[in-house]
């Protein structure tokens, strides 16, 4: 048997008539169980689902079906026959066929996710459709009021939305031409050459399209759906609402449909979940168990119902929604300072936080206190420099609350003095602290993150001190400037897997950290009147944690590389990169010790 054969799901094939039209139909596991509709769009077949309908028919009555159009149904002639309305025609007669007792879930994509839309907002929908995952594909009417509404309304925000989803829709404009997109679709190689877009935009392993044997005819018949829709949608757009519980699956990286395009789902669908990755367009051929999890999950919950601290109750939209809505967050030395600050700000952005520290009281008042911000928190005590505990805490959030989307390796100490003067116990501790946590945060978390396959982000709090050298901060200093090189470092190794890795460079920040910082060399009553000297000049700067937290989570936002986020943090870094010997001429300077 060939390696393709192997590959093949062993669907049971029927037909469905409707209007006419023979739709064909392929049927995978136990009719009995709760019935999936996967839905296809251009320039796909059933061939789409290859790798996710196995996985999915393990627990439940799996069908797919080739759209009129395409692969083995009717391919009618003329513009008309391929309206959205015809499409949801075709839709519920497959539905009233092969789940005639009880409602299906429908999973579809592309112009399948389209044709699902226009089903789930007619009336008495929900009587057929349980539930909707949509995977890049807009609802028609709504993104024409979108449009709209953005020309109407300018703002500079709103035009360039507006800009860039025209450029990554301008193939639209050529596809709905009378005779090119057919001249070019025909011409010899054409199937060669959209496997081996798929393959560099996508990633999208090449043997995938060797499933579909009618590529060409199918690329060409489904031309039909662009001419016969966009056009008269976006001009007369009447968007409806719809109670089907919806899961839209957004992915950032899509290289047709702007994430923006989805920002008004939620006036229109009364029960709306969102999951947003990093993640391109063909999501169901790069990340087909992706795809399955995510369906399974939510299935699952129309039935058991939807825990609000599971990954899928944190993605539940309420309100105009934001990039991080949803998002997992763990942070390690969130009793205080900065780590308690970004928790704040996260969770008011909708984000569910893990916070550990070494101090569980502090934590502990920590959660309670983001729970006032409207996120969910759950606290652990955490000694980041105990690698072997550390590892256990990554694999227990995993377990309980699942892999985060987004780490800050936020634990530090600080160490101020003579470089001699210091004790072997103190380099030890402060470096296992401040470096080796940092690295086993990114390790533990990295790992989770690749294996889970749709990307992430790490931050790590590194210090102006990294670039700033110090005759009285040499060791502290050493520990930053690691976390910053490692973390560029392994940002690079990363940035194949869409995580991104952020160094945060904070300067002169009003933080506890200040008060707790041993100086070596130093009797106690000189340590203490230093340590207090220096405590009151922070305050005296002003500078207050939530500033930094506000830089953060722009990092997350924009994946920022380094963010010197004080005035003399963006100073110091740029005279370090330009002028060195002036920043050796500024390490002499006694600050302590």
């Amino acid at each position: 048997m060939s390696e393709k054969a192997r590959q093949q799901p062993d669907w049971r094939r029927g037909t469905v008539t409707d209007d006419g039209i023979r739709l064909a139909t392929y049927e995978l596991g136990d009719s009995s169980k709760p019935t999936v509709l996967l839905v296809h769009g251009w320039p796909d077949s059933h061939h789409l689902w290859t790798h996710v309908a196995p996985r999915l028919a393990e627990d439940h009555h799996v069908v797919a079906y080739d759209c009129r159009g395409f692969g083995d149904s009717d391919h009618p002639d003329g513009d008309d026959a391929y309206r959205l309305s015809a499409m949801a025609d075709d839709l519920f007669a497959v539905l009233e066929a092969t789940s005639p007792d009880e409602p299906a879930h429908v999973v579809a994509h592309d112009w399948g996710s389209v044709t699902a839309w226009e089903a789930v907002v007619r009336p008495g929908a929900e009587n057929r459709i349980a539930s909707f995952v949509s995977i890049s594909g807009p609802n028609l009417d709504q993104l024409g009021t979108w449009a709209r509404n953005n020309l109407s309304r300018p703002t500079p925000r709103r035009l360039a939305q507006s800009l860039a989803q025209g450029g990554s829709s301008a193939y639209t404009a050529f596809f709905q031409l009378p005779v090119l997109p057919k001249l070019f679709f025909r011409a010899a190689g054409s199937e060669r050459l959209w496997r081996e877009f798929l393959y560099r935009v996508e990633g999208t392993p090449r043997e995938n399209a060797t499933f579909q044997p009618n590529l060409r005819e199918d690329m060409i018949s489904g031309l039909r759906l662009y001419r016969a829709n966009i056009r008269p949608k976006l001009r007369n757009p009447d968007p409806r609402p719809t109670s089907v519980p919806v899961l839209e699956v957004i992915n950032e990286r899509d290289i047709a449909l702007r994430p923006a395009i989805f920002d008004d789902t939620h006036l229109y669908a009364h029960r709306l979940w969102r999951h947003r990755t990093p993640t391109g367009h063909w999501l169901p051929l790069t990340r087909p168990d992706y795809v399955v999890d995510v369906a399974r999950d939510f299935i699952a919950a129309q039935t058991a119902g939807i825990d609000p601290s599971s990954p899928l109750g944190r993605s539940r939209v309420v309100g105009p929604p934001n990039r991080l809505t949803g998002k997992l967050v763990v942070i390690t030395g969130a009793g205080s300072g900065i780590g308690r600050e970004t928790a704040y700000a996260l969770a008011e952005r909708g984000c569910e936080s893990v916070l550990a520290d070494l101090d569980l009281d502090s934590v502990e008042e920590t959660a309670r206190e983001t729970k006032r911000f409207g996120g969910q928190a759950t606290a652990y005590r955490l000694d980041v420099a105990d690698t072997a505990a550390f590892a256990a805490f990554a694999e227990k959030v995993r377990r309980t609350h699942g892999v985060p989307d987004i780490v800050v390796n936020n634990a530090g100490m600080g160490l101020a003095g003579r470089v001699l003067a210091a004790s072997d116990e103190q380099v030890d501790r402060l470096l296992d602290v401040n470096l080796r946590g940092v690295v086993t945060g990114s390790r533990e978390f990295g790992r989770q993150m690749v294996e889970r396959g749709v990307g992430g982000h790490i931050v790590n709090i590194a210090s102006a001190a990294a670039y700033t050298p110090s005759r009285s901060l040499g060791l502290y200093s050493a520990s930053k400037a690691g976390v910053l090189l490692f973390s560029e470092s392994l940002r690079a190794e990363l940035a194949e897997h869409r995580i991104g890795v952020s160094a945060i460079c904070p300067g002169l920040v009003d933080t506890n950290i200040v008060s707790s910082t041993p100086i070596a060399g130093l009797d106690a009553e000189t340590e203490h009147s230093q340590r207090d000297r220096l405590d009151r000049f922070y305050r005296r700067r002003g500078f207050t944690p939530d500033r930094v937290a506000t830089e953060i989570v722009a990092a997350i936002e924009h994946d920022k590389a380094v963010v010197p986020v004080t005035v003399e943090a963006k100073v110091g870094y740029r005279i370090y990169r330009f002028t060195p010997w002036l920043s050796r001429l500024g390490a002499r300077q006694k600050v302590a010790g």
